[in-house]
């Protein structure tokens, strides 16, 4: 499809998806959420990793767009229009970075937090807005926050709407490193660089086991080796890794 609100490029080993509102400093509308909903079509339909991130001028998305936001009914709410999306970016088969460059604000943050890994320049920051506008964070912040960073501090950012800067996110664990802007896209890709090595297979089930519901380890766990000690792919792999260190 033709893309009004993303810039999406395909390559042989990885998805790269741009959000290309700068008009609206990347905000959330219902063109992009149904232009992302085709993105994860096309990567469940055929998997690869992917890398989300804002466009050139240091925002990565400054959350919803309050325009349609306000507009919005509870029929609306309902529908779980961004959660929806987010839910379904967190479920893609292969691993997902997000590298967040300047603001990540409201559902912009919640888009990252869908992510499997987090990664932001040091110009960078965090934060849910919502109460201070009349709603909740209602795209996942209330539940995935709190998993990512721990209650309390989950709790005064969705009360306060205070803003979580780089490096405090950094010793939160909301992101896993933070680099100057322009050494941003090239350590993700460095990320997916070194997830690419690994078994597709075992990408896949590693990804379903770690986010599994409380109660279902090690059941989860013990399908998936079962299915992956039994693959051709397993064998031709450790018997690769066997013969270098015999060398």
């Amino acid at each position: 499809m033709e893309f009004r609100t993303l810039r999406v490029e395909r390559r042989p080993d990885r998805t790269v998806v741009r959000l290309d509102r700068p008009e609206k400093r990347n905000a959330i509308d219902q063109a992009m959420v149904d232009e992302l909903h085709a993105v994860c079509e096309t990567l469940e339909r055929d998997p690869a990793p992917m890398l989300l991130t804002g466009g050139d001028d240091g925002v990565f998305a400054a959350g919803a767009d309050i325009a349609q936001l306000r507009e919005r009914t509870s029929a609306d709410a309902l529908r779980g229009i961004n959660s929806g999306l987010f839910a379904r970016i967190r479920a893609l088969p292969l691993p997902t970075v997000a590298a967040v460059d300047g603001p990540a604000l409201g559902g912009g943050a919640e888009l990252a937090y869908g992510c499997d890994i987090r990664v932001c320049s040091s110009r960078s920051f965090f934060g849910q807005p919502e109460a201070r506008l009349g709603i909740l964070a209602g795209a996942g912040a209330t539940w995935r926050l709190p998993a990512l960073v721990g209650e309390s501090l989950a709790k005064e950012l969705l009360f306060t709407g205070r803003r979580l800067p780089a490096e405090e996110a950094l010793r939160a664990g909301l992101v896993s490193a933070v680099v100057e802007p322009g050494e941003l896209l090239s350590h993700a890709h460095g990320l997916i660089d070194d997830i690419v090595k690994a078994s597709p297979t075992a990408l896949r089930l590693t990804k379903l086991a770690v986010d599994a519901p409380a109660g279902a380890h090690p059941h989860v766990e013990l399908a998936a080796q079962a299915l992956l000690f039994d693959s051709r792919d397993k064998r031709d792999r450790m018997t690769a890794f066997l013969e270098r260190r015999d060398r």
